[in-house]
């Protein structure tokens, strides 16, 4: 009898640990910090790599993504002519279950909804190709950083020199 109660016991903890071991992994899928060497990709956001910026935030098709300087929280003030220069990043049909950090605005000029990363609006920039990140600094405009999850910084976005970008997992 103690023998068949030990062996329950045992066979509880193992089914525990698994059961906790598969919810922790679970529930860390969709997050969007980085750790010093992890990175995300998912359908909305992917990390690259440069060796002058360090790891950066991307579209799955990787292009760079960038935030206003005259934007603010929820808010874009990039319209017309500057919308030519640096399109929206737009909702792909993803707008439930995302990655921590990245949330969506319903723009006022068109309706349409637009993904944020911390709450600033995303864009990418035409002068971009094959990988490139040239839009860092242009007109007011950062390239997006992924904020390290043992980081206490709230900043999501750079003006660190301009570079080519590598791709990387995240």
């Amino acid at each position: 009898m103690k023998k068949n109660k030990a062996i329950i016991i045992v066979i509880v903890f193992v089914l525990l640990a698994v059961g906790g071991y598969a919810l922790l992994h679970a529930s860390k899928k969709n997050t969007v910090t980085s750790t010093q060497t992890g990175a995300v990709n998912n359908t909305v956001l992917v990390t690259k790599t440069s060796a002058s910026l360090g790891q950066y935030l991307a579209t799955p098709g990787g292009q760079a993504l960038y935030t206003s300087g005259g934007d603010s929280q929820g808010v874009s003030n990039c319209s017309g002519t500057c919308l030519a220069s640096w399109p929206a990043y737009q909702d792909k049909g993803v707008t439930t279950g995302l990655p921590t950090g990245v949330g969506t605005i319903q723009r006022k000029d068109n309706g349409q909804i637009q993904y944020t990363y911390n709450g600033l609006p995303l864009y990418t920039f035409t002068g971009d190709s094959d990988g490139q990140v040239t839009g860092n600094g242009v007109s007011n405009f950062s390239v997006v950083k992924p904020i390290a999850a043992n980081s206490n910084s709230t900043s999501s976005s750079s003006s660190q020199p301009a570079a080519n970008g590598s791709s990387s997992s995240w």
